[in-house]
């Protein structure tokens, strides 16, 4: 599986203050955009481009805060690592 693979931060209004959160996109096989809040456990979302996606992210989000608070957590980066198969 191929796959472009990219983080980036979406920030989300709440109670009338901003949230920022740490999104991690990756490109599938078919051409689609996925992208994953970690904070949110099953905050997932796709789109065709990255201006839709961003946009489905940040409803995205606003609906997991609806019904869980986000786990604290810090990212650190994407490392690559090569295996021998």
């Amino acid at each position: 599986m191929s796959s472009t693979r990219r983080s980036t931060r979406a920030q989300v209004a709440t109670s009338g203050r901003r949230r920022e959160f740490d999104v991690v996109i990756e490109r599938d096989e078919d051409g689609y955009y996925v992208a994953s809040v970690p904070a949110l456990r099953g905050c997932h979302t796709q789109a065709r481009s990255l201006d839709v996606l961003m946009k489905r992210v940040q409803e995205a989000i606003t609906l997991c805060l609806e019904v869980e608070e986000p786990v604290t957590s810090q990212f650190v980066g994407v490392q690559r690592v090569t295996v021998a198969v």
